[in-house]
């Protein structure tokens, strides 16, 4: 964590410096408009780091951490570094409110960016829109993100949860009729982004006739499995659809394993991604589908950069979490570009009106935003074929053909 303090010392030399500036461009003279300064740019963040989203949490703060390196590496924005501020929310959202309280009104952080979760970017964007601050987010995906009616929250991925599944009920449902899944199993997090995304799918397929034979909603603390995955295993269902997180995920395709119920299409949201993944359930990964946003290999000019140095500060390479959280980044650091600023006041209305009214290149491709702050994407969908996780749609994007139906894990 870091602080800042400013005298009245330096105020006093920074409005000095900045009329001189202003004074020798006006008389034509070559210096730059904007002079370099002493002080950060102060960035404040509320993380998960502990509690039920920390696994997530720890790696949005590695993908912000890897954005201020790269950024000041290359003489920061404005000519200023970036300094980041982080407050753990421990996962709660009462605790995520207060600590952009803090951020915003005692500590007077230039810009403020999301946390993780949409349980938590709901409150915490309510904070932001209250000072009147730009609030670029990583991880809220879920619809009521965007019927809350903010004017300056950007989420900084391809698609809302919903349509994270687009590519998926696209090439299901025009399968021939033989082999089209006919009954779907969905077992869901009580998390808006969770539920989004298994529910997303969900209505397109319930639309097109497929049968819904089990539909459990569990709590985010939940570790035990095994009544869910008994009632999925004795509906027979074509396919799971797990609206999860990490952990959740893992302990039910355990479940499901012991019960020894084989589906013929498994889709969990998040998990599937997570490095740890493979280990945990055993290395049976085989057919196992998951919408994600990013990948290592995409061909977007600053995301061979970010895969390189993400690497070697870390020492493995960015997963989709720390993608987003250095999307937010770039998306931030466009809007100071331009904008000429970074500060709380007139110029944060500077700042949202730009991203607005843009598009901005990302590690995850070309983003730009309806005036909901929603992006204007879908998300790609992987499967592990091979031992690896790889693309296998939309076609344009495939790394590999998707494998349907799943083999036995």
């Amino acid at each position: 964590m870091t602080t800042r303090t400013t005298t009245n010392r330096t105020r006093w030399a920074t409005a000095v410096g900045a009329i001189l500036a202003l004074a020798l461009g006006a008389c034509g003279g070559d210096e730059p408009e904007q002079a370099s300064s002493d002080e950060p740019i102060v960035v404040g963040i509320s993380l998960p780091l502990t509690g039920d989203f920390s696994e997530p949490g720890k790696g949005v703060q590695r993908g912000y951490e890897a954005w201020a390196k790269i950024t000041n590496d290359k003489g920061g924005l404005l000519g200023r570094r970036i300094e980041l501020k982080v407050l753990d929310d421990q996962s709660n959202a009462d605790r995520v409110v207060a600590d952009y309280e803090q951020l915003i009104g005692s500590d007077q952080v230039d810009i403020v960016v999301g946390p993780f979760s949409t349980r938590l970017v709901v409150p915490a964007a309510r904070v932001a829109e209250e000072y009147g601050m730009l609030f670029v987010e990583p991880a809220g995906a879920a619809a009521e993100v965007f019927q809350q009616g903010f004017k300056n929250l950007f989420y900084a991925a391809p698609a809302v949860a919903s349509d994270h599944y687009n590519h998926l009920a696209e090439h299901l449902l025009a399968l021939p009729a033989g082999q089209k899944p006919t009954t779907v199993a969905y077992a869901a997090m009580d998390d808006p982004f969770a539920q989004g995304t298994a529910y997303g799918l969900k209505a397109k397929l319930e639309a097109a006739g497929v049968k819904t034979v089990v539909d459990e909603v569990y709590p985010p603390n939940t570790t035990d499995f095994s009544s869910i995955a008994a009632k999925i295993a004795t509906s027979k269902a074509d396919m799971v659809v797990g609206g999860s997180q990490y952990q959740d995920g893992v302990n039910l395709i355990v479940a499901l394993q012991q019960l020894n119920y084989q589906p013929k299409l498994a889709a969990f949201s998040t998990a599937p991604t997570s490095p740890e993944f493979a280990a945990a359930i055993g290395n049976k990964t085989e057919g196992i589908l998951s919408p994600t946003g990013y990948t290592q290999d995409a061909p977007y000019e600053s995301n061979k950069e970010f895969v390189e140095k993400y690497t070697a500060q870390f020492g493995s390479p960015p997963e989709e979490d720390e993608a987003n959280a250095y999307t937010t980044g770039q998306v931030v650091a466009a809007a100071i570009t331009a904008a000429g600023c970074a500060e709380q006041g007139e110029c944060q209305k500077k700042l949202v009106d730009w991203v607005r009214a843009n598009k901005v290149e990302t590690v995850v491709g070309p983003l730009s935003w309806d005036e909901t702050g929603k992006p204007q994407g879908a998300h790609m969908i992987q499967q592990w074929v091979g031992g690896e996780i790889k693309i296998v749609l939309p076609a344009d994007a495939k790394e590999a053909d998707l494998v349907y139906p799943k083999p036995a894990w």
